[in-house]
């Protein structure tokens, strides 16, 4: 292995995954919801927004630290500066936040069509043995971030840390982060009310809502698997969250 070579990236993972939000039209799916501007250097917002995404999964903790993605400048070019960035989430209201949700929603039920399409199929999971075809699994849970100094919403945990108790919801189908509930840290982990707000926030194919039942289960083992494990609704998925 050479170091001192020439036209070299590093970080190379995070190119394919800003590639794959350029691929599934999600870059310009973003840029076409948000305000646009013109003139010299102006950035598109939903490009800022993936360009950031690109960096927190390269372990941008502040928005100074967008110039991680000057690895990628070879493939990209310059990375946004970080005034660009604060411009461009300053800019988010709520209706823009819904146009957000949507234009996501949108393009996962696309990414969706073409999992399904593929030889093996939408990846249904499979639990004691039994197919859970038409079912879309929503995995709810909490995780304790700390804090090592005063910060919005910073407050003790219940193992006696301080910091913040996010509520996070992935899809278990495809391991996709669905939503993120940002919450203090005093915040319960089985508190209802908390497992039930990220529904709003989903960014799930729209129409997959439908038969939502608001069903919460706790061990798969609940779950009747003789009547509802291999039911198969294409198109029109049912809907279950274990928390």
């Amino acid at each position: 292995m050479a170091v001192g070579g020439k036209g070299l990236v590093g970080h190379a993972g995070a190119v394919l995954l800003r590639q794959c939000a350029d691929r599934t039209g999600l870059t310009s799916a973003l840029n076409k919801v948000l305000p646009r501007g013109s003139g010299p250097g102006w950035w598109d917002r939903g490009t800022v927004l993936v360009c950031l995404a690109t960096a927190i999964v390269l372990g941008a903790t502040s928005m100074s630290d967008i110039g991680l993605l000057a690895h990628q400048a070879l493939v990209f070019a310059d990375p946004p500066s970080e005034s660009t960035v604060r411009r461009a989430l300053a800019g988010l209201d709520e209706t823009a936040l819904r146009r957000i949700a949507t234009a996501r929603a949108k393009v996962r039920a696309r990414v969706w069509d073409l999992l399904a399409r593929r030889p093996q199929g939408f990846p249904w999971l499979t639990v004691a043995g039994k197919p859970l075809t038409g079912w879309v699994v929503i995995d709810m849970d909490a995780t304790l971030i700390t804090a090592h100094s005063d910060k919005q919403g910073a407050a003790a945990t219940f193992k006696k840390g301080y910091g913040h108790h996010p509520l996070g919801a992935w899809c278990a189908n495809t391991a996709e982060s669905l939503a993120m509930l940002l919450r203090p840290g005093n915040a319960g982990s089985n508190t209802v009310s908390d497992h039930t707000a990220p529904r709003g926030a989903l960014s799930y194919p729209q129409h997959s809502w439908e038969e939502f039942e608001g069903k919460f289960l706790g061990p798969m083992a609940h779950l009747d698997l003789k009547s509802e494990g291999n039911r198969s609704m294409p198109g029109n998925h049912r809907s279950c969250s274990d928390a």
